[in-house]
């Protein structure tokens, strides 16, 4: 098998297993599909790639390049966004806990937009934003409301993000979203730019977007109606699905582009108000499809279940180090031989790691050849979102390196984590 022209067992030999494989060309390809979608169905319209997905300086640096964003949540990936040559302007800034080292960075970088998430964030912004903005002292801080507006959408509960019962936004129905807008306005360190919403991850159904957009096109009207200003933008958030599994179907950045777009179309006309300019924040829908994890089998064990059937224990060289998602909520990844064929039969296997936890699961169940074997290499695909960026040091396990793949060629854009590393830490 080759991904962007380089043979898997060559990549593996070169930059060794386990390793993060990501398809510049594909990568490219989806940024620009979001921004042509967005900005055919609206006219103008801001895509910002949601880092927390995955961020290093060359994605931030070729997302930008095709013509997005960047949306960060935290110092670090602000400093790697600037350090790509991404300008502050075209930077946002997110968290429900931001320090004040934080805001700072992003006042000195003069980011485009921080997204307020509570009503104490109003007067912490705003003192941050007393000398100024981005070197100008007469600039104020650019600033949106978090707001969550009931809609629960997502593949599980930690991943949904709009009901009320959770740590982001301000509540639409209980009135601290409006009491928020309102108090935004009445600092004069701060320019109220509009309202941002964010329903929750892997939404494969577009109806959660438009009733979402609803809320939030209702929310900038009474505010108008209240305060007379009648701010600018809306941003709808991220979210976006993809397909993990063979059968299923991922969002079509056109179709709900053009969903959204007669959304609010048609709210806006209801509420006699002037169509807001639309930004939405795409992460794993760019960066989720364009790479795998490249495994080598270790230990293969034939493990006999209580309905006297035999599931096949397929080890891998990484885990739940490297991919926690499965164990943190159970998703579901697939998985397949990539180094040889075979004709022999599929058998039942479950993928799992290396961990000391018999929830190291990678791929829960999947059908693989009955002769896989200690040497084999497997892939799994579907793992540039929440891989890498996800990645931890259990065990004391280094982290794989993420290795670009573009025109037959392989280049390492992370570096794995050594064992030398990992005792630099530590202090004695």
């Amino acid at each position: 098998m080759t991904v962007g022209g380089v043979d898997l067992r060559t990549l593996a030999a070169e930059h060794g297993t386990p390793a993060y494989v990501l398809d510049e060309a594909d990568l490219r390809a989806r940024a620009r599909a979001w921004r042509d979608a967005w900005t055919q169905a609206f006219g103008v319209a801001d895509v910002y790639y949601a880092g927390k997905a995955f961020l290093s300086t060359a994605v931030a640096r070729w997302v930008h390049e095709e013509g997005l964003r960047i949306d960060t949540a935290t110092g670090g990936e602000l400093a790697v966004a600037l350090r790509a040559g991404v300008p502050g302007d075209a930077i946002g800034l997110h968290g429900n806990n931001k320090s004040d080292a934080e805001l700072e960075a992003a006042r000195d970088a003069g980011v485009g937009r921080v997204v307020i998430d509570s009503m104490a964030e109003v007067d912490r912004v705003a003192a941050v934003a007393a000398s100024g903005w981005g070197g100008d002292p007469a600039r104020r801080a650019p600033v949106m409301v978090r707001v969550t507006t009931g809609v629960h959408a997502g593949g599980h509960e930690y991943i949904s993000t709009a009901h009320e019962d959770q740590k982001f936004g301000l509540s639409v129905a209980g009135g601290r979203a409006l009491a928020a807008l309102e108090a935004v306005l009445a600092r004069p360190e701060l320019e109220l730019l509009g309202v941002h919403s964010h329903i929750g991850s892997q939404i494969l159904d577009p109806a959660g977007f438009t009733v979402a957009a609803r809320t939030v096109l209702a929310l900038r009207a009474e505010l108008a109606e209240r305060t007379g200003v009648l701010v600018p933008e809306v941003d709808l958030g991220g979210g976006f699905g993809v397909a993990y599994l063979p059968g299923e179907v991922p969002l079509d950045p056109g179709r709900i582009a053009k969903d959204v777009a007669a959304t609010v179309a048609d709210a806006c006309a209801e509420l006699g108000t002037a169509q807001p300019r639309i930004s939405i924040e795409p992460g794993r829908a760019v960066i989720g499809p364009t790479t795998l994890t490249l495994y080598r089998v270790g230990t293969v064990k034939p493990v006999t279940l209580d309905d006297g059937s035999v599931r096949t224990y397929v080890s891998v060289d990484g885990g739940m180090s490297d991919n926690l998602r499965p164990a943190l909520y159970g998703a579901r990844y697939h998985a397949a031989v990539v180094s040889r064929r075979s004709t022999a039969a599929t058998v039942r296997a479950r993928v799992v790691g290396k961990h000391c936890e018999s929830g190291d699961i990678v791929v829960h169940d999947v059908d693989l050849p009955g002769d896989v074997a200690a040497g084999d290499l497997l892939a799994v695909p579907v793992t540039g979102a929440y891989g890498r960026s996800m990645a931890s040091n259990y065990n004391l396990v280094p982290r794989p390196p993420v290795v670009a793949v573009a025109d037959g060629r392989s280049r390492v854009l992370v570096r794995r984590e050594t064992v030398e590393d990992l005792l630099r830490l530590d202090l004695g």
